[in-house]
Formats: structure tokens, C-alpha cells, sequence
């Protein structure tokens, strides 16, 4: 489980590809995880941190990059304004990268016009647009900011000299029974699933198939046989205390013993 979480997030695309947004994409190294054995993540960190764990390892693990900064906080007046994700040297061109980590599940909404607008998290919590907007007008000036400037410089860092980058991994879900929704500029690669609601997780075509519940930790990997399986009616128990209390499930369905799918339940 533990290597499957990294060998996930290498997997997952980036919502969009090079410079869109006016947000340039990290481009992660290629990596061959053969002799890579990751340090263990405690499974009660959110997933968030729990990808910041993972990047910060397989960077490490890299030829490409060494990391000068992770997760330093802004401070000013006793005010925590922020945080910066990492700060990391291109071992071949001497250049600094402000690297902020972003790892999302997003649920296509269609009958939103727009697509950058399309994009919300399963419980409705947290939006595409939202989060880039962040990025962009927060995230980024926070490290020219005079705090921001200050922090840096105590560390021997030149605001002046970073490119800002983002590293912007999304699996996306499109509505049960529609998978050719535009998404526009948005990375089509990151398509990992579907998205329904109860009354339809209840139709007659999910009866007869095996289901499992993976914990968010495992949300990353891909579905896979080895684990123990439920029935259809088991599932809609489960599935169903999930919704009572607003949180969207995501479950895998075995097809086949070789061929999976993922699925978000939704409560709204």
C-alpha cells in the first residue's frame, strides 16, 4: 500500500498541461522506482499532507532537484499568513522553483457553461476555480510579500530570482453515462471515474457486482483485487451511513478481475 500511494501520485496527471491560467505546471521528473523504498506516512495526516509527504520524498529520491524549503510559514505580527509549499534548486541549471502542491479530486459538473468552472469537489466544499485563483493571487505573491521576502532571505533565498510553478495533480469524474463533457483546456487524461447519485448507485445494472470502500489514503492508487469485496446491498448500507452525514464515498466496482472502476456517491 505504502509504494502504491507514490506510484499513484506519479500516475496521476496535471490538470492542465505546460502554462494555462497564466500558472505554469511543474513538470515532474521521470522516475524509475526500482530501488526507491519510501519512509512510511501516518495514515491519520490528511490527504493533503499526506501528498506533500509523497512529493517531498520522490523529489528527494530524483537526480533533478534538491529541496531548499518545505512548508515554511509566514509570519507577521504574531499572523501565520500562509505557507509555502517548496522551494526547490534545478540541480542542472542552478535555478530556484516555488513549487506549490495541490492534489484533487473534482466532480464534472455539466450543466455549468463554463469549464474551469465545471470542477467541484464530491461534498460541493471546494471548487477548481477557486483553488487556482488562490494559487495565483495568494499563494504566489505571498513570497514577495514583506514577510514573505524576509522568511526567504533568513533562509539565504532571493525572492527576486524563483519562478513560481505548480504542481496541480487531479483525478476527474465525470456524470454516470456521460463521459464526453468538454472540459476545455483541462487535461482529458485525468479522467479516473464517474460520479452518480444514490437513486442510481440503486438501479438494477450495479446488482450483481462486487464493491469495496477504499479509505481516502487509498483514493490515489488504482483499484486493484486485493481486497475484500462487498455485495451490492452491503454497499448501499455503507454508502448510504456515508451520505447521512454529507460525505461523499468514493467506492470501487470489480468489472471483471482485471478491469475496476471508480465511483463517487454523491449526497446533494
Amino acid at each position: 500500500m505504502i509504494k502504491a500511494q507514490y506510484v499513484g501520485f506519479l500516475n496521476t496527471p496535471p490538470i492542465w498541461e505546460k502554462k494555462q491560467f497564466e500558472i505554469p505546471q511543474f513538470e515532474f521528473p521521470s522516475l524509475k522506482l526500482d530501488s526507491f523504498f519510501p519512509k512510511p506516512i501516518p495514515p491519520k495526516l490528511r490527504l493533503g499532507h499526506q501528498m506533500e509527504q509523497v512529493f517531498k520524498q520522490l523529489i528527494e529520491y530524483s537526480e533533478s532537484y534538491e529541496v531548499l524549503l518545505y512548508n515554511l510559514p509566514i509570519r507577521e505580527g504574531g499572523q501565520t499568513l500562509g505557507e509555502i509549499d517548496f522551494i526547490l534548486k534545478d540541480k542542472t541549471s542552478g535555478q530556484c522553483i516555488h513549487v506549490e502542491l495541490t492534489y484533487k479530486f473534482y466532480l464534472v459538473d455539466p450543466e455549468i457553461s463554463e469549464p474551469k468552472h465545471q470542477l467541484i469537489g464530491p461534498n460541493k466544499r471546494d471548487l477548481f476555480f477557486t483553488k487556482m485563483e488562490k494559487i495565483k493571487h495568494q499563494q504566489f505573491p505571498l513570497l514577495h510579500s514583506e514577510a514573505g521576502a524576509q522568511a526567504l532571505s533568513e533562509k539565504g533565498i532571493d525572492h527576486l530570482k524563483l519562478e513560481h510553478q505548480c504542481c496541480f495533480k487531479a483525478q476527474l469524474f465525470f456524470p454516470y453515462g456521460d463521459r464526453f463533457v468538454d472540459i476545455g483546456v483541462l487535461n482529458k487524461n485525468c479522467l479516473a471515474g464517474y460520479w452518480l447519485r444514490f437513486d442510481d448507485f440503486d438501479k438494477p445494472e450495479f446488482a450483481k457486482a462486487p464493491f469495496y470502500m477504499p479509505t481516502k489514503s487509498e483514493w490515489v492508487i488504482e483499484a486493484h483485487d486485493h481486497v475484500t469485496w462487498k455485495s451490492h446491498v452491503e454497499m448501499m448500507v455503507a454508502v448510504n451511513l456515508s451520505l447521512l452525514n454529507e460525505r461523499a464515498p468514493m467506492i470501487w466496482m470489480r468489472k471483471s478481475n482485471s478491469e475496476f472502476e471508480k465511483i463517487f456517491v454523491v449526497w446533494w
